[in-house]
């Protein structure tokens, strides 16, 4: 096959995946047991659940659509 045919290049498909590794990990972060009819947990305001979480998610996000925007080298331009 040739590589012209394709839209991301090797790097894109890298920053990509460490991206989704970067949002699953935020989601797993968002994560515990929640608060029932019978009892409160105040776990679920915590710092990590409101604060951190997100923001891992949302730079996961970021790096996500900075991998699709990145565009790939080609040395057979600069030939």
């Amino acid at each position: 096959m040739d590589k012209k045919n394709f839209a991301f290049g090797r790097m894109n498909f890298i920053l990509l995946a460490v991206g989704m590794l970067i949002v699953i990990i935020g989601f797993i972060l968002m994560g515990g047991s929640g608060s029932s009819e019978s009892a409160f947990n105040p776990d679920i305001f915590s710092a990590r659940r409101v604060k951190v979480a997100p923001l891992v998610c949302l730079f996961g996000f970021v790096s996500m659509i900075y991998a699709v925007v990145h565009k790939p080298k080609d040395k057979e331009e600069a030939e």
